[in-house]
This record gives C-alpha cells, sequence and structure tokens, in this order.
C-alpha cells in the first residue's frame, strides 16, 4: 500500500501546484512542457541500465510514443473543455473516466466483481461527482459536449493503456519514452506561438514546470508500481487512487486555500471514505 500512498500524495502534490499557477499567475502550457521535461529526465535518471537502439524493437515502445502524442492532445482537450464547458466538467469528466479502467481490469484481465466491491465502485463513481462539482462554476454542458466526452474517453485510455502496456522491469524508461514524446510536441507548439502569435516564454515557469515534473512522474511511477504488487486488482488500485485523491484534494482546497466546500462535496467525501473501506475488504 506504501506505493499507492506515495502515488496519492504526489498527485495532491500536483493540485496544489495548479492551484499556485494561478495564484503566481504562471503560463500554464509552458509550465506544462518543462513538466515533460523534467518528468523525461527523472525517468533516463532513475533508469537502472543501459538504454540500447533495440528498444525501438519492444511491443512497448510504438505505444509509448502514442500515449507521449496523446498525453498532450488531452492537456489541450483540457483546456478547450474547460473555456466552453466550465471547470467543474474538466473535472467530472477527467475523474469519472476512471471506469474505462474498472471494467477492463474486470472484463479483461478477470479480476473480482463481487458485491460489495461492486457497491463500493458505485459510491466511488458517486463521491467523484459530488467532489468535482463547484457551486461557483459556470458548468455549460450543453455547449460543445464532445469536448468532455473525449476528455472522458481519453484519460480513461491513458490510464488503461499505460497500465496495460507498461513493461515491469524497465518503467522508468517506458514514462521517459511518454513523458520525452509530450514535451518535443509541446515546445513545437510553444515555438509556434512564440513566432506567429508573439507569444514570449515567461522563465518563472521554469520552476514552477519542474516542480511539476517531479511529482507528477512520481504519480505516474509509484501507480504502476501499486498495480505490479502481487494480491493487489487494477480495478480496485484504480478506484481506491482516484476517489482519494479527489476527497483529499478538496479537503485541501478548504484548509490551504479557503474554497467552499457545498454540501454535495461534503456527501462526496463521506462517500468516498465508505468507497474506499469497502473496496479494500
Amino acid at each position: 500500500m506504501i506505493y499507492l500512498i506515495l502515488s496519492i500524495l504526489s498527485s495532491m502534490a500536483i493540485f496544489v501546484l495548479f492551484k499556485l499557477f494561478s495564484k503566481f499567475k504562471i503560463n500554464t502550457l509552458q509550465a506544462i512542457v518543462v513538466n515533460y521535461a523534467t518528468a523525461f529526465t527523472c525517468g533516463l535518471f532513475f533508469y537502472d541500465g543501459i538504454i540500447r537502439p533495440e528498444i525501438i524493437n519492444t511491443d512497448w515502445f510504438v505505444v509509448a510514443i502514442a500515449l507521449g502524442f496523446l498525453f498532450i492532445a488531452i492537456f489541450n482537450v483540457m483546456a478547450l473543455t474547460a473555456q466552453k464547458n466550465g471547470l467543474s466538467a474538466v473535472s467530472v469528466a477527467s475523474k469519472m473516466s476512471v471506469i474505462i479502467p474498472i471494467l477492463f481490469g474486470i472484463y479483461v484481465y478477470k479480476e473480482s466483481a463481487g458485491f460489495i466491491k461492486i457497491i463500493g465502485i458505485v459510491l466511488a463513481l458517486i463521491a467523484v461527482y459530488l467532489t468535482s462539482i463547484k457551486q461557483n462554476d459556470d458548468t455549460v454542458l450543453t455547449r460543445a459536449i464532445y469536448l468532455p466526452l473525449i476528455l472522458f474517453i481519453g484519460s480513461g485510455i491513458i490510464d488503461t493503456s499505460v497500465n496495460h502496456f507498461a513493461p515491469k522491469n524497465n518503467i522508468q524508461l517506458f514514462l521517459a519514452v511518454i513523458f520525452g514524446i509530450a514535451g518535443v510536441i509541446g515546445f513545437i507548439i510553444i515555438a509556434y506561438k512564440s513566432l506567429r502569435l508573439n507569444q514570449h516564454f515567461k522563465f518563472k515557469s521554469i520552476p514552477f514546470g519542474i516542480a511539476l515534473g517531479i511529482v507528477n512522474y512520481c504519480s505516474m511511477y509509484f501507480l504502476l508500481k501499486a498495480l505490479r504488487v502481487d494480491g493487489f486488482e487494477s480495478s480496485s488500485i484504480f478506484t481506491i487512487n482516484n476517489v482519494a485523491i479527489v476527497a483529499l484534494s478538496t479537503l485541501i482546497g478548504l484548509l490551504l486555500f479557503k474554497e467552499h466546500i457545498s454540501k454535495a462535496n461534503w456527501i462526496g467525501i463521506v462517500l468516498a471514505t465508505a468507497a474506499i473501506i469497502l473496496i479494500s475488504f
């Protein structure tokens, strides 16, 4: 469980950093790209071995490249969804996508689906929804409805694919390739905006991007390590990880950033706790 706890803590740190982005007026795209470069560096640094050209012949290399493209694409979809549908739509669509790897684990890996576990998963999904909605956010689900749908499917595919294709002994290198490809594409986008749209790079994005890259890499790495511990099912790990992040991030928003928590949010937090207890058993 230590890997799962570390993954949850790392993901909560990501939440805090994104809040600081807004406070210090950090260019999100620029920080995200620096984050990918940092995460790529972390993957290479912690890889215990010599990188050989033969990795292009592995069964995961092409998938890792495709996931790199998908990472940056879903980030842009997330930004568009926030603009068109509101922040709550982004949170709900991205977090509810956990149902995709859950169902994949149950149907493809033939994981258990007992009554108590199913009840726990249902409670978890309700909890994710209730803790994600914000009363002061102008959410418009009828406008550009395809964007939350794309975000939902894309986020689910990323979680499922990363778990399914990550090699047990080369997790660091697998993640490095994904983050490296996403970083290259991101730098191209920044260069284009700098040359054509006269958007200059802000150097204060660098330290925030580096911090984000470290915790982002840790969240992915520790989640994959947790998923590979014998005796734990992916459907349970994904559910507990996701619902814990949403519930604890909401509480951090209250404690550190004085955010308002509605009655629905509190109900979601209680349901999240119940879901974690049920699924753990």
